[in-house]
């Protein structure tokens, strides 16, 4: 099977290539090699590439400058899907989408089940939905949050860099949800693809914390490994205290339980993952 991945150097781009089953035959393709907001340029590199599956971990994720640059964020987040979306239509191929949290509005009371109604709240999460609403039934749609992976650009690398440089942080308390280690993600997605799913699932790894509390994790599990010279004062503050151009939800917690049973395995814990991720971190030195 010819799979073309997106977003090649991101971090589930990266992740996706590094657990990469033997049965895929994969190419990974990023902005130095097309510009996914140029729909002719896109569509003659799908033509060249002739991928039976077109995995797109290509995403604007600048969320809060996605609010100032709404033009950019559609192009990238919704048009370039409608184009993978036809060109897999005249090939007879398909599309694994990812998707986020950002397209339910944080106000529900339960984690919110594959078949929630979706309300974003931001230009990030308009225009992530705007995506979803072009695949077809044959198509495959995975959602996840609060992704994160050694080496990249996310909250965990960016938290051992404060605590590193601060003797006091403030974390906001009142953003409840589930971290995602990238590699789990595109296992997930690769067992997905091998089961030949399609519709919607959910992918976050298991429990439910806020921003504050995964905070303190990364500290205590960093230091361990030594990441962290010392462990700093880590204050809960909320939303309010720290305002953003871009509305984030306050509770984006993804039922995932239908993903599990489908593919017949068990849920990681976030902390389990989060530790994984760390020791990588730890080897890259």
């Amino acid at each position: 099977m010819r799979v073309l991945i997106t977003g090649a150097g991101g971090q589930l781009g990266t992740a996706l290539q590094r657990t990469a089953p033997g049965w895929a035959d994969v190419n990974a393709i990023d902005v130095e090699d097309v510009d996914l907001a140029d729909s002719a340029m896109l569509t003659a590199r799908l033509v060249v590439e002739a991928p039976d599956v077109i995995i797109n971990a290509a995403a604007y994720t600048a969320v809060d400058k996605a609010e100032s640059d709404e033009a950019t964020a559609r192009a990238i987040n919704s048009i370039a899907v409608a184009t993978m979306v036809a060109a897999m239509a005249a090939s007879g191929g398909r599309v694994v989408h990812v998707s986020t949290d950002y397209v339910f509005d944080g106000t529900c009371a339960q984690p919110y089940a594959t078949f929630a109604e979706r309300n974003p709240q931001s230009v990030y999460g308009r225009t992530k939905a705007e995506g979803e609403n072009h695949l077809r039934p044959e198509d495959l749609l995975v959602r996840t949050a609060w992704v994160y992976a050694a080496g990249g650009a996310n909250f965990v690398r960016t938290m051992i860099r404060l605590m590193n440089e601060r003797e006091t942080l403030g974390v906001v308390a009142d953003q409840i949800g589930a971290p995602t280690w990238a590699t789990g993600l595109a296992r997930t997605i690769w067992a997905l693809l091998e089961k030949r799913a399609t519709g919607t699932f959910h992918h976050c790894d298991d429990g439910a914390i806020s921003w504050h509390d995964f905070a303190v994790a990364i500290a205590e599990e960093a230091h361990a490994l030594g990441l962290v010279k010392r462990i700093p004062v880590i204050n809960a503050i909320t939303t309010a205290d720290y305002p953003t151009p871009a509305r984030r939800p306050a509770y984006s917690l993804l039922d995932c339980s239908a993903t599990r049973s489908f593919l017949g395995d068990q849920p990681v814990h976030w902390r389990t993952n989060l530790r994984l991720m760390l020791e990588e971190e730890a080897k890259r030195g």
